[in-house]
């Protein structure tokens, strides 16, 4: 059996024991952020492998590539994919980026720049900032028509591109021996997780305020198709 055979065995077997619920030692699955990071990467390998295959078919129109040719082709997609699959990931924006990028890629930058800060946050945060980032892709759809100078723009920014960033920051700069500490009741921690919470939970109501339009929207039509399609009361019905 091979290297990767043995590998590939492992972690079958790995899987396989957690999901019958066997006690052994826990996998830890890839975090959202890293999957989308791998997602992407995938996405560019194939449009780079696609891009040298189309022009091999075109010079192949023009001039027969023979076996060099073939060689050459195989060589410059394994090449592509290497490089693409080890090439380093864009680092995340600085929080000040934030508040002068455009509405519409607000949400993947802010993301980016969330999951850069989770290594550091305690286990309940990075629950939480998995769930923002969740809101975040929900999010970024709606942005696409969305003018960058309305009120629900402005606040969307001031939410995630200057609060967000700034209250993750505000609690970087606690010492980690004062974080679990009590101060007034309540630990730096505890504050951390309360505070995303309300984040996340405004980021799902401002989702659904710019969701507003479409819903209605949505809604006479669907009025608009029982007046003028209902037979008998029931939609779609028919003679029997």
């Amino acid at each position: 059996m091979s290297d990767v055979d043995d590998a590939i065995a492992k972690a079958r077997a790995s899987w396989s024991r957690i999901s019958e619920g066997h006690d052994g030692p826990a996998v830890p699955r890839p975090r959202r952020g890293q999957g989308r990071a791998i997602e992407r990467r995938l996405t560019r390998i194939a449009a780079a492998d696609a891009a040298i295959l189309i022009a091999a078919f075109v010079v192949g129109l023009v001039m027969p590539i023979g076996i060099m040719g073939a060689v050459l082709v195989m060589a410059a997609l394994l090449a592509a994919t290497l490089l693409l699959a080890v090439w380093p990931q864009g680092r995340a924006p600085p929080p000040e980026r934030l508040r002068t990028v455009d509405i519409r890629a607000l949400p993947a930058q802010t993301e980016r720049w969330l999951d850069a800060q989770r290594p550091a946050l305690p286990a309940p945060a990075r629950t939480l900032v998995d769930r923002i980032g969740t809101r975040l892709d929900a999010l970024s759809p709606q942005l696409a028509r969305v003018d960058g100078d309305t009120e629900d723009a402005l606040e969307l920014r001031r939410l995630i591109g200057e609060q967000l960033p700034a209250f993750v920051a505000d609690y970087a700069r606690v010492p980690a021996t004062l974080r679990q500490v009590e101060r007034n009741g309540r630990t730096p921690d505890g504050e951390l997780v309360d505070g995303l919470k309300l984040i996340e939970h405004e980021i799902g109501q401002m989702t659904q305020r710019l969701a507003e339009h479409d819903l209605d929207s949505l809604s006479t039509r669907g009025r608009f198709l029982e007046m003028k399609y209902q037979d008998d009361g029931e939609v779609g019905g028919g003679t029997k």
